[in-house]
């Protein structure tokens, strides 16, 4: 018994050491980032780029001459992608936070392999720490946070292996993940017990596993629609006519275009929706077997079913031509804030029976 004890505290011990581990390589790619977007900032091609995006307002914009040696090369305006929203805006997307450069490209893809090693690092956490209570390590908010964190940015690998244009995504992600363990490892930090009765059940394996994938890929929605909303102000700028400063144009330049943002994230956010709403039955199912009753109005279930609600209204609002565009993005914003307060706000603040955060 005392061998299992002490196995189970090596486990757990090992688990934090990892954690760290993974905060401390996610800090070197969150800096590998930064290097990718100043180099990228230096080049030619993003100025390039946004020569063609302003001219891409117009209805007729002429190819873009490269002089070098006494000859001329034309190059060929790229396909456009167009806008979503109501109102189309013909503009290409942006060369990445790289900016075409050789030397940010390289750090770009620095960041992306230690942001693959932070994920193995704090998946191995995860794993470990699962091990030392012998149980889905979905228990507490500690350890729903540390899952949150290495699905999301497990997420983010996938969709960059299915080559997918998402490197602009990187710094955000590794920004609020190592915020999210700091959170995690000095407020939340529960050390490693058993589960309250309540929580003893199949149902955590799978009505918590499919709410931090939700949380995990809603997040990568959320990052788009607020990706979108700035580079559509800075393409609206430009169709003014307006010249944006230079910090903004070295910067929003460089990401996809707002029309590819706008269905990036309704296109996350429409894939997993479905899987929501399976949670949320999942839950009531576990409720009834746990409560003997399948909705009782608790905090957590109100809040659960109104961010379901917000989701359906910014799916039904993407469908709406008159709500496209930004107002949509607002309302998938708003919907994603619903959950991070059904996590944060109705586990701290309010009381009902989903009330285990001091586990």
């Amino acid at each position: 018994m005392q061998l299992a004890t002490a196995a189970n505290e090596s486990l757990a011990h090992l688990s934090n050491n990892l954690i760290y581990a993974s905060m401390a390589v996610y800090t070197l790619a969150f800096f590998a980032h930064i290097a990718e977007w100043i180099f990228g900032s230096r080049s030619k091609v993003a100025r390039t780029a946004a020569a063609l995006t302003q001219s891409g307002t117009q209805a007729a914009a002429p190819a873009v001459q490269v002089r070098s040696k006494g000859t001329t090369a034309v190059l060929d305006k790229p396909q456009v992608v167009t806008r979503s929203a109501a109102g189309t805006r013909d503009v290409p997307d942006g060369p990445g936070a790289a900016g075409g450069t050789v030397q940010g490209d390289l750090y770009g893809r620095i960041a992306v392999s230690l942001t693959t090693l932070g994920f193995l690092l704090a998946a191995g956490g995860v794993v470990a720490r699962a091990m030392s209570v012998q149980r889905a390590p979905w228990g507490n908010m500690y350890e729903f946070s540390i899952t949150f964190s290495t699905v999301a940015v497990g997420a983010y690998l996938l969709l960059l292996v299915l080559k997918k244009n998402v490197r602009w995504l990187g710094l955000f992600l590794v920004t609020t993940v190592l915020l999210d363990l700091g959170i995690a490892t000095t407020v939340l930090y529960t050390d490693s017990d058993q589960l309250v009765p309540a929580l003893k059940s199949y149902w955590l394996l799978i009505h918590v596993s499919t709410a931090i994938i939700c949380g995990a890929v809603f997040y990568i929605g959320a990052a788009g629609a607020v990706m979108y909303l700035f580079r559509d102000s800075y393409e609206a700028k430009l169709a003014r006519g307006e010249q944006p400063g230079k910090f903004a144009t070295s910067v929003w330049e460089r990401f996809p275009s707002a029309a590819s943002l706008d269905k990036f994230s309704y296109r996350i956010n429409a894939a997993v929706f479905p899987l929501w709403t399976f949670t949320i039955i999942a839950g009531a199912i576990w409720a009834g077997d746990a409560w003997g009753r399948y909705w009782g109005w608790d905090p957590k279930e109100v809040w659960s079913f109104v961010t379901w609600v917000a989701y359906a209204c910014y799916l039904h609002a993407r469908a709406t031509a008159g709500w496209k565009g930004r107002k949509a993005a607002y309302l998938a914003l708003f919907a994603f804030a619903c959950w991070i307060w059904n996590y944060y706000g109705v586990n701290i603040l309010l009381t009902g029976k989903h009330s285990y955060a001091g586990v």
